[in-house]
């Protein structure tokens, strides 16, 4: 393993899509939503275990969360690669607070930027392909994405336009950024060839994104770059510099700026399981095409997605198609499979009523 390889795993969303499985005091990146037996940050963890050192790992979150992450994660880190925001700020200052930090140690750091809620069902082609892109990131001072070829156009998805291929390599100049599109626009670019899903996966060494926060982001990096890592002033050295950085993704922020972003189109397996269709066409189905999990009995029912968290009730189906039905101890969901962008709004509608007993 390469000593200088690093890994910074975001875990600190809440995943409101995922409603109501997902809230706040327990979100989804802490659950076994596919009934593997791991929840999805441990078989994050598992996958980049395998190739880059345990030590080597870090895994920004909301110091809410920090004890799960203890928990789950037990006998595989240490406290001082938990590294706790006190509040989210989108993902430019999370991947900023990781990378000044693992710089200081580690000047000569190559790393990979994933969130800890995403699938990989082919980890030899990921690996092989996240291998190839550090590689090429110790090398050269340029930022790396993997992009996803895409299998349909979905509209949930952001997208990354590339150009020809660099030569003797596998990775294409990116040249447009674009933020999840009409089903008419997603067509399109489908159909274009020149076109695939941005997974969120990032890699470039510490030193050439530390370069592009100072180049595009001045204020977040004169904020991070005078925290005192690795002492008892650390902690809250980060949360003064939350108080007043900017709320910004790493997306908008750098991304989108920078002219040295390539990606290396793959194709491994990956979906974000970020709403409750992702989890319906990465389960395991019956005869009728129905996605259950728990105490569930299904008649005259096809394509439908339920998931019952309540062990003390029985959910009966009938005549239903095409449905997500969730059932918790506080919440029961029933909603058109079509309509699954439509439970970020909801969980809006019960934030603007102060009942944050359901969120």
């Amino acid at each position: 393993m390469n000593e200088n390889y690093y890994v910074i795993i975001m875990a600190g969303g809440v995943g409101s899509r995922f409603w109501p499985m997902s809230r706040t005091n327990f979100p989804k990146q802490f659950h076994d939503i596919l009934g593997t037996g791991k929840t999805l940050i441990q078989d994050t963890f598992n996958r980049f275990s395998e190739f880059i050192p345990k030590q080597n790992i870090y895994i920004v979150t909301n110091v809410m969360y920090k004890e799960m992450v203890k928990e789950q994660l037990k006998n595989k880190v240490k406290e001082e690669q938990i590294l706790c925001e006190p509040f989210g700020k989108n993902t430019a200052p999370c991947v900023a607070y990781a990378s000044y930090k693992i710089h200081q140690k580690d000047p000569n750091a190559v790393l990979i930027v994933a969130a800890s809620d995403h699938l990989i069902l082919d980890k030899k082609r990921f690996r092989k392909q996240v291998e190839a892109g550090m590689t090429a990131c110790a090398e050269k001072d340029i930022i790396m994405t993997l992009g996803i070829k895409p299998t349909h156009p979905n509209t949930g998805y952001g997208y990354i336009q590339f150009g020809p291929k660099e030569k003797a390599e596998n990775y294409h100049k990116v040249k447009l950024f674009t933020e999840k599109p009409s089903l008419q626009l997603a067509e399109e670019f489908i159909e274009s060839g020149d076109f695939v899903w941005n997974s969120g996966i990032f890699l470039f060494s510490s030193r050439t994104i530390i370069d592009s926060y100072q180049k595009y982001l001045p204020e977040m990096a004169d904020s991070f770059a005078g925290i005192p890592y690795f002492s008892e002033n650390e902690q809250e050295a980060v949360n003064d510099s939350y108080k007043v950085c900017q709320n910004i993704s790493i997306d908008y922020g750098i991304m989108e700026k920078a002219q040295n972003v390539f990606v290396t189109p793959v194709e491994c397996g990956w979906s974000d399981l970020g709403t409750w269709g992702s989890v319906y066409e990465n389960s395991e189905k019956d005869y009728f095409g129905n996605a259950v999990k728990g105490n569930v009995m299904v008649y005259d029912s096809n394509n439908n997605v339920v998931h019952e968290l309540n062990k003390d009730k029985l959910i009966v189906i009938k005549g239903l198609e095409d449905y997500i039905v969730v059932d918790t101890k506080d919440v029961l969901l029933i909603c058109k499979k079509e309509e699954e962008q439509f439970i970020k709004n909801i969980v809006a509608d019960i934030k603007s009523k102060n009942d944050t007993q359901f969120i």
